[in-house]
């Protein structure tokens, strides 16, 4: 049969049996909120996180071809954090979000870094997560909706005010009502993440 070990390179999706009706659904009620509070393309988000690898810990590294013996630090631990991206339905890049695993500023790059104030200039986040991992959470994904809204709104004054929701901080200090899209994992399908 001429097979041989590969190692897969991506994931099995698996899709929910009415995951038609799930987009149906979800199609509606955004277009339903974009016309009831006249939600301008520049502030109706799409917004995803990944990992970022900058240690895999997979024992993987470069060697001469042919090497027998090759050595490696940290072999078990992995590095990583997680950017947040986002983009509007007006085709506008947002400045992305890292979450770094720790508890304090220290876990993030450093200040000294070359191109750091440029990084923040453009509105760049540099966060730590305030655990042991690496993920974004429910603070972290506050702070990117209203980091990111806010510098969208600032950064465009062509956005005019329009009619607002009644309890949303964030919607009255931009002053405009804003739909994000964020893709979420099962674990944050929690109420708060929804406040």
């Amino acid at each position: 049969m001429h097979w041989s070990i590969r190692k897969a390179t991506r994931a099995a999706h698996k899709l929910p049996e009415n995951w038609e009706d799930q987009c149906e659904q979800s199609a509606f009620c955004k277009a339903y909120k974009i016309k009831e509070y006249n939600i301008p393309a520049e502030l109706f988000i799409n917004s995803d996180q990944t990992q970022m690898l900058y240690a895999p810990g997979d024992k993987l590294t470069w060697a001469k071809t042919g090497s027998s013996q090759v050595s490696v630090l940290g072999a078990e631990e992995k590095r990583a954090f997680t950017v947040t991206v986002g983009v509007t339905a007006s085709g506008r890049a947002l400045p992305f979000q890292a979450v770094y695993a720790g508890r304090t500023d220290r876990s993030c790059p450093s200040k000294q870094s070359p191109y750091y104030q440029a990084a923040l200039d453009v509105g760049i986040q540099f966060v730590f997560s305030g655990t042991d991992t690496y993920w974004a959470n429910h603070e972290t994904m506050h702070q990117y909706v209203n980091e990111s809204l806010f510098h969208t709104s600032r950064s465009k004054n062509k956005v005019k005010p329009t009619r607002k929701p009644e309890n949303s901080l964030d919607h009255r200090r931009m002053g405009c009502p804003s739909l994000q899209r964020i893709q979420i994992l099962d674990a944050q399908k929690l109420p708060e993440y929804y406040t």
